[in-house]
């Protein structure tokens, strides 16, 4: 019999307990091993009575969790703290963890992992990136023989869904998040999720895991979508292109590019059809090509399902006498370019005075600043001013930010109003 630890008994853990109790007969199979939750800490103690469960596998502190009975800790509380010293001490303790805690990973790993393969055990975290889409697994196992090119996701269910909305109905960004508030798919704070922190936590994990060198989410560029309007959208939509707010990490030649941030990317890029909570994630490898893992990237039994994974192979090394065979995969130590030396296809969208020579004024400015423009389009005129949407050739970051800053000290503009990056055009645009 395998006992397990649980920290915290909140929504996914509650779904944990539900998932080894329905599929007890499938877990004993797949194992070998009876699977038992034999201590919860959890303060709400009604959360534990909901379940079934009596004061009997209520912790009174994490002395239980740690006592000898317990082989393996299941970490789902969130956060830093307690959550970086529990895990620490159950890794110290000789004790397989298992943890959907992004937070903690994104910032922390480097510590977790060292201590995990100091002690000889395993530490799992699928569930911190995608919830029920297996992408933590397939990149350190299955696709471990590929150079792995590219990771680009749709890493969060609340924009997607937000950004989905505003597309298929024109709506304004402010409306549609009431609307999501009020589904219960944003949270009434949605501040870590619609200003992209939530996706650049899952994409420095991701790329931590492809490129082999830690990525912490401190290191990672970010905009939120706050600033997407529906007339973005329809001005994109007829130009081929859909929105969503990407994650992106790439390999070039002096170092790792990681940024989550709004893209346009084509009508026929495979990203472009997930739509509303689900969320992707499209891996390139130099063997494999193009793959995309698609499905519920949050939600109760999607993400206790990934957790009740990682747990099953955890107890199937145990019964191996084999932890920590899968040790932390960051053996480089490789740079993470800035944003400003990035290069990048941009979509840029201004008020301009509707008057002969405006355009060649600001095309001549792009020209001084090695901005090549692409697309050139003049589209609604009002009280003077045009609507000019302007698609670049591939650029340097600061040369276009430093050209965007001449022209909004111009009088013939009116504001530069948006500025929203293209996202795999080379493979799948027109």
């Amino acid at each position: 019999m395998i006992n397990v630890g649980l920290l915290g008994c909140g929504t996914v853990g509650s779904g944990v307990v539900k998932m080894l109790a329905e599929n007890r007969d499938i877990i004993l199979q797949r194992v070998g091993q009876e699977v038992v939750i034999k201590k919860i800490l959890e303060l709400d103690r009604s959360k534990v009575y909901a379940l079934g469960l009596g004061d009997e596998v209520i912790a009174a502190s994490m002395d239980e969790i740690l006592s000898e009975d317990i082989d393996v800790v299941i970490e789902l509380i969130g956060g830093i703290e307690p959550a970086k010293t529990y895990i620490l001490q159950a890794l110290r303790h000789g004790k397989g963890v298992v943890s959907a805690n992004k937070d903690l990973i994104a910032s922390h790993g480097r510590e977790i992992f060292d201590t995990a393969a100091e002690h000889g055990v395993d530490f799992y975290f699928e569930a911190s990136v995608g919830g029920g889409i297996p992408i933590v697994f397939p990149l350190k196992q299955s696709l471990a023989g590929n150079r792995i090119k590219e990771v680009i996701g749709i890493l969060n269910g609340t924009t997607n869904y937000i950004l989905t909305k505003m597309s298929r109905e024109g709506h304004p960004y402010e409306e549609v998040l009431r609307e999501a508030q009020a589904l219960g798919y944003a949270e009434a704070d949605p501040t870590s999720d619609v200003e992209g922190f939530d996706a650049a936590r899952k994409i420095a994990i991701l790329a931590s895991i492809a490129f082999n060198s830690r990525v912490t989410f401190e290191e990672v560029y970010v905009e939120g979508i706050t600033r997407i309007t529906p007339l973005d959208i329809k001005y994109g939509r007829e130009l081929g292109y859909d929105i969503k707010l990407l994650a992106i990490a790439k390999e070039e030649e002096d170092g790792i590019l990681v940024r989550v941030h709004p893209a346009f990317i084509p009508h026929n890029h495979p990203l472009a059809a997930v739509g509303g909570v689900y969320n992707a994630v499209f891996v390139r490898g130099d063997a494999v090509d193009d793959l995309m893992f698609y499905g519920r990237g949050a939600g109760q039994m999607p993400t206790a399902s990934a957790v009740v994974g990682d747990m099953m192979e955890i107890v199937r090394n145990i019964e191996r006498n084999d932890t920590g065979r899968i040790s932390c995969t960051c053996y480089g130590e490789k740079r993470v370019i800035p944003t400003s030396s990035q290069r990048a296809k941009f979509y840029i969208r201004m008020l301009a005075k509707d008057r002969p020579g405006v355009l060649a004024g600001i095309a001549g400015v792009m020209g001084n600043h090695e901005v090549s423009l692409a697309t050139v389009l003049q589209k609604d005129t009002n009280n003077g001013f045009a609507h000019l949407v302007f698609i670049t050739h591939e650029v340097k970051e600061s040369n276009l930010r430093d050209a965007l800053t001449v022209l909004n000290g111009m009088s013939i503009v009116g504001a530069v109003e948006n500025v929203i990056r293209l996202e795999g055009v080379e493979d799948y645009g027109a």
